[in-house]
């Protein structure tokens, strides 16, 4: 739990830094998936620290997939979101409201509910389809971003936000259905490729995401994306269980910290509120 909480420390702060850097860089076409604009992007000095903190934030994450139930780890990682609230409140004298000051609460009571209820992660290995589905899912999650760039500006941001949500949703259930880490079972697993697919797309869609249209939008996409269905498939096809009798207490956990997360989604920007977020 500790290391899935660092994990949203983590990634709270990078938010900061890769929005910074990437709407400091130039403007691409306009295309939902801008190749272009992350290599833009990666010549910003702030963008590049951001990419520092999410690898050791990733590798967090990875710690934590292997001893807790997805459910749980995907809660913490929408916690970043008061992560990124509380240190704009302290650093950029961003005034939080009554009502995000109390969203940020929902957030830390809703990830003490799911510590004290979590059982361990499911031992069920996954079968092929899970693996080929996840494979099937990373591929798709760039097909949307495609699409996206067709769209209105803030129907575009919500729809490269969820894009990114399920391409990080799909990188959790990857981490879990790789198991044998020899080079001829990586190579043969579609996970593996699912793992590499939907975080690459993942994280092309969110910086375009942060750059254009409105980043509220996006960042309540993307929650919904790297929570909802994860947890879903780690309960249905992993084995993922709370501890007996206290299933209601975490449903109820996991639903108050992904609330509050959606309640606090105008910090993914990482500074003050936008005209259009």
């Amino acid at each position: 739990m500790l290391c899935a909480v660092g994990a949203a420390v983590c990634f709270g702060f990078a938010t900061v830094l890769q929005a910074a850097g990437a709407r400091a860089a130039e403007p691409g076409t306009g295309s939902g998936v801008d190749a272009r604009l992350l290599g833009r992007a990666v010549r910003q000095g702030r963008f590049i620290a951001g990419l520092v903190v999410d690898a050791l934030g990733f590798g967090l994450e990875i710690v934590a997939l292997r001893t807790l139930p997805i459910y749980v780890v995907g809660a913490a990682l929408a916690a970043s979101l008061a992560v990124t609230a509380v240190a704009a409140s302290r650093v950029l004298r961003v005034r939080l409201t009554g009502t995000e000051w109390g969203a940020v609460a929902a957030v830390c009571g809703g990830l003490a509910m799911l510590g004290l209820t979590s059982g361990g992660e499911g031992h069920h290995p996954g079968s092929t389809a899970v693996r080929v589905g996840a494979l099937g899912t990373a591929v798709a999650v760039l097909a949307i971003g495609a699409v996206a760039g067709r769209l209105p500006d803030r129907t575009r941001s919500a729809a490269l936000g969820l894009g990114a949500g399920f391409g990080f949703g799909v990188v959790e259930v990857a981490v879990r259905l790789v198991r044998d880490f020899s080079p001829r079972a990586l190579l043969a697993n579609p996970a593996t490729y699912a793992l590499l697919i939907g975080g690459g797309a993942a994280f092309l869609l969110l910086t375009s995401a942060l750059q254009r249209g409105s980043v509220t939008a996006a960042t309540a996409g993307m929650v919904i994306g790297e929570t909802v269905g994860p947890a879903a498939v780690g309960i249905a096809a992993l084995g993922d269980r709370t501890r007996v009798g206290l299933t209601p207490l975490a449903v109820a956990g996991f639903t108050l910290a992904v609330l509050g997360a959606l309640a606090l989604a105008r910090f993914g920007e990482g500074g003050p509120p936008t005209a259009d977020g």
